[in-house]
């Protein structure tokens, strides 16, 4: 079974959005999707069939305050208004809205990783827990901790996936994928550090101490993820698409012209995709 993975990374993304246009222009598909973050949101364009979507939000719409600004986070408690873009803009009388029908139709698995606030667990949603005009597993998953307030679902707080589990691959193999790709945000090469500040995230997350822990653990386990991924790569069971620029985008950098090169290498670079598929295929014949 063929995967793909999409770590997410916020305004990162766009990388990830051009990936995705290059396999609807190519009718590349896959078996088994599983999104981190905004990850989990390009995703569910890509199975619609909706080449442009992605590029949309980042350059068209995550300029306006209403998208995230300090306004939110004094009015809101969250600089993301996640609600803003993920129901006022997606829903079905929204100005960008998913086309549902065709997501929902998509023969491909769908899961989203969210981090439970109270155990600081991963948790993975499916797409039997969306419905039309209702992608509260989206809004959970793309959370992020000091920027956004939990986003609750069925009175469970949730964070952003990437702080239990940053690069999913294991949850992707154990679910059955023999082959996966990896759609990461930064350099292949990036080593990610403890998270800064810290002392800014304890008083975040003051309530939500399990969820501290694990958020102080994220970069051990992303690390070696990626080097377990790498091995994983030699042997020709898995592909690692990363950019080798990220022009100085941070997660919630606003840079039009960093994110139009930023699109334009994950297109470039998801040419590599067919034929890790072709050759993985060969090699089972």
């Amino acid at each position: 079974m063929n995967g793909i993975i999409d770590v997410g990374g916020g305004m990162r993304g766009v990388y990830t959005a051009g990936v995705y246009d290059y396999l609807l222009d190519h009718q590349i598909r896959f078996d088994y999707c599983i999104g981190v973050s905004a990850g989990s949101a390009n995703m569910m364009s890509y199975l619609a069939g909706q080449r442009g979507r992605n590029k949309r939000f980042y350059v068209d719409y995550a300029g306006r305050r209403d998208y995230m600004s300090w306004s939110n986070f004094l009015r809101k408690g969250s600089y993301l208004d996640l609600d803003y873009i993920y129901s006022a803009l997606s829903n079905s009388d929204g100005e960008d809205p998913v086309d549902y029908e065709a997501f929902l139709a998509s023969p491909a698995q769908y899961v989203v990783v969210a981090t439970n606030g109270l155990t600081g667990a991963p948790h993975y949603f499916t797409k039997s827990d969306t419905r039309k005009d209702g992608y509260e597993i989206v809004k959970a998953s793309c959370a992020l901790p000091i920027a956004c307030k939990p986003y609750e679902i069925d009175g469970i707080p949730y964070f952003d996936g990437g702080v239990a589990d940053p690069v999913p691959y294991r949850k992707a193999l154990s679910d059955g994928c023999d082959r996966i790709v990896v759609l990461l945000t930064r350099p292949r090469d990036f080593v990610r550090g403890p998270q800064k500040p810290m002392r800014v995230a304890q008083r975040a997350l003051r309530r939500y101490p399990k969820a501290l822990e694990s958020l102080k653990q994220r970069h051990i386990r992303y690390n070696e993820a990626v080097s377990e991924l790498k091995r994983l790569e030699a042997e020709g069971k898995a592909l690692l698409l990363a950019p080798a620029d990220i022009d100085g985008m941070s997660t919630l950098t606003r840079n039009e012209m960093a994110m139009e090169r930023l699109y334009g290498y994950g297109y470039q670079d998801a040419a590599k995709i067919a034929g890790f598929l072709e050759s993985s295929n060969e090699r089972e014949s």
